[in-house]
């Protein structure tokens, strides 16, 4: 059976869908999108996810033509449609079809597309032995530009951060602030343990509010660790006694190396194997 996509209220295969080459979306990165995971057929946090989405519309004056409630439904009927139980899930919202101009007014009929697929955004192993990281000369956005809690279509600076990565040989980033402190990596929040303790930056350091990252927040505090959201710089990362990276595609993932030097003892941390497990039960068992 052909892949099944949504837009606009309608079903394609995956071969049929289309929309124009003068969309805003593709000329301009002209929208915004939310990367959601289902689990045993049910959608983890839809709502949280449905809301963010919305925002991010709001913060960049785009109008959705649906309403969440409508948007929520359709990303279920397109899970069901595709048969899928355990997904990932693209939701698009594009600015529409227009001129060659960049001025927004000048666009209409912006578009919903809902993709589900399989995912699986890491080698197996690496959630066992932990990643290597680096950090990239590529930093977050500026606040003042697009501000980092909106997720945008616009992710060049993620992608020449990755790109960094990935030549220095490792699968993810680390990428700073425009004041040099820790924001987060290419596609997922970060996370240290120092001394039991948890830290993670907070969110005027310029980095996406994630959910997954909210979820595994809430996880540690029930499993009574204190957890500080916080300013952060490399220092605390490079002495830290764990480290891993949390987001809707990874999950939660150990970073055992940054910059060359290993993180506590060059292995996942019992922390870490700890909050990876909760997480689990919790996508598997707990509320969605």
């Amino acid at each position: 059976m052909s892949p099944k996509v949504y837009i606009g209220g309608k079903l394609y295969d995956k071969s049929d869908a289309k929309i124009s080459v003068y969309d805003h979306g593709l000329l301009y990165g002209d929208g915004v999108f939310e990367g959601i995971r289902s689990y045993s057929g049910r959608v983890f946090r839809l709502k949280d996810h449905v809301d963010r989405l919305y925002a991010s519309a709001v913060a960049i004056h785009l109008r959705i033509p649906i309403s969440r409630e409508e948007m929520a439904a359709a990303i279920v009927d397109t899970l069901a449609a595709n048969k899928l139980t355990d997904a990932y899930i693209r939701v698009v919202v594009t600015r529409g079809s227009g001129s060659l101009g960049l001025d927004p007014r000048r666009t209409t009929d912006p578009q919903v597309i809902i993709i589900t697929d399989l995912i699986s955004l890491y080698p197996e192993e690496l959630y066992e032995h932990g990643l290597k990281i680096v950090t990239a000369a590529t930093i977050r956005s500026h606040p003042n530009t697009v501000n980092p809690r909106v997720k945008s279509l616009n992710y060049l600076n993620n992608i020449l951060a990755k790109m960094e990565g990935a030549l220095a040989g490792c699968l993810e980033a680390l990428m700073l602030n425009h004041k040099g402190e820790v924001a987060e990596c290419t596609g997922d929040n970060i996370f240290v343990v120092r001394k039991g303790e948890i830290h993670t930056p907070s969110v005027d350091s310029g980095i996406l509010e994630g959910i997954t990252r909210e979820a595994v927040i809430g996880l540690a505090r029930q499993a009574g660790y204190k957890v500080f959201e916080r300013t952060m710089d490399r220092y605390d990362v490079y002495t830290a006694d764990e480290c891993f990276l949390t987001g809707t595609a990874a999950e939660l993932i150990p970073v055992v190396e940054c910059d060359g030097r290993p993180l506590g003892t060059g292995k996942p941390g019992p922390i870490t194997r700890e909050l990876r497990q909760r997480f689990g039960r919790l996508v598997r068992e707990g509320e969605a």
